[in-house]
């Protein structure tokens, strides 16, 4: 009886599977995506003063930016100070928890920034303001 003999191919024939080892990628990278904590810009260029004061604030803060011409920017559109109020009320509701960071450049005026600040009182009082500057 004649026996078959195998032709050895040299490599053992087997093939190593990566779909599993995508799908773990493509799961971590969500992942990652879904978690990270982007970094607001306030939309406009604002030239901030100089000060020691070292205190970050956190990065899903709600920030106004008041340009030198005395324009007032939320979340990178222009608004009226009328509308600050009711808009400051819609961030709070995706973000009830956010810090309030006003940016206001150099040459803006202490009246806007002032009047910016009351309508963030009467939403709501207990909000703590703070007031974003350039550290040295």
């Amino acid at each position: 009886m004649a026996r078959k003999q195998r032709a050895s191919t040299g490599g053992g024939g087997q093939e190593i599977d990566l779909t599993p080892m995508l799908d773990v990628v493509f799961i971590l990278l969500i992942f990652f995506i879904v978690t990270a904590q982007f970094i607001k810009e306030p939309g406009v260029p604002i030239l901030r003063p100089d000060v020691d004061n070292k205190a970050q604030a956190k990065p899903l803060a709600i920030l106004i930016a008041i340009t030198e011409n005395d324009e007032v920017f939320i979340d990178k559109k222009e608004v009226a100070m009328v509308e600050v109020g009711f808009t400051l009320k819609e961030l709070r509701l995706d973000n009830p928890r956010g810090e309030v960071v006003v940016q206001a450049d150099v040459n803006s005026s202490a009246e806007t920034m002032v009047e910016v600040m009351e309508a963030i009182n009467r939403v709501d009082g207990s909000t703590v303001i703070n007031i974003s500057a350039k550290t040295n």
